[in-house]
């Protein structure tokens, strides 16, 4: 079991939920866990969302993610 930390914006998606327990041994299979969770975040995760693991920003979805791994969700940043 993953525990997904929210940015405050995601909150009130998830029932006013700051973590969130899910299964998953991959990025992808977190976030998959996640959205069949709590719907209400599915067009947040398709828009796009940084996923840090450890601290650091995880972009292949295949990554693995083990079960006491440090697992945020923040707003994308984008730059140019």
């Amino acid at each position: 079991m993953v525990e997904v930390n929210l940015w405050s914006g995601l909150r009130r998606f998830a029932g006013d939920q700051t973590v969130i327990p899910v299964e998953g041994r991959t990025v992808r299979e977190m976030l998959d866990a996640l959205t069949a969770a709590h719907p209400a975040l599915t067009p947040f995760i398709k828009a796009g969302v940084s996923v840090a693991v450890n601290g650091q920003i995880v972009t292949d979805l295949n990554a693995p993610v083990d079960s006491d791994a440090e697992v945020y969700l923040i707003q994308r940043i984008k730059g140019g």
